[in-house]
């Protein structure tokens, strides 16, 4: 016959939560990459952000006439970007590269970096799609979109008065 084990409840004290596996791999990696973040703050893409510093911030303007799209992309040239255009979606892309070397008597240093990156914007209807223009220049990708004529005839300003 087994020993009458007395089993924890409201009246035996509190109850002890028996260690979950799942709770413990979780803890182990989340301390595994604080200790990778903390070891390799160099790395593009790996410093405390992540994908912040590999994503570039967009800035999206509209007025009357178009809507503009400013894109910045420090280190990169005009033939690592690409803009595309597909059922009213503006798409950005590119690729950034980088390559470290030093060499000196006691050591040699050899460092190289790389991602790919995407970030898209829905324009508006009124955009005439034959009209898009993209100039980059000093690490900052313009894209102006210019309405369709009819667009910009038919806005109408609304005086708003007081009640």
């Amino acid at each position: 016959m087994a020993p009458n084990i007395p089993v924890p409840g409201p009246t035996n004290g509190p109850q002890r939560r028996v260690p979950d596996v799942f709770d413990a791999l979780h803890g182990e990696m989340d301390r595994l990459f604080r200790s990778f973040e903390r070891n390799w703050p160099h790395w593009p893409g790996l410093a405390r952000g992540g994908a912040e510093t590999t994503l570039p911030s967009l800035d999206v303007r509209e007025n009357a006439e178009a809507v503009t799209v400013e894109a910045d992309l420090p280190g990169l040239d005009e033939k690592d970007v690409h803009v595309t255009l597909l059922d009213g979606v503006l798409t950005i892309k590119g690729e950034r590269k980088s390559e470290r070397e030093e060499k000196n008597e006691s050591y040699h240093v050899s460092e190289r970096s790389f991602g790919s990156f995407a970030r898209s914007v829905r324009l508006p209807d009124s955009v005439d799609e034959n009209r898009i223009e993209a100039r980059f220049d000093k690490g900052v990708l313009k894209v102006v979109a210019a309405k369709k004529a009819e667009a910009v005839a038919s806005e109408k300003k609304i005086e708003v008065k007081k009640a």
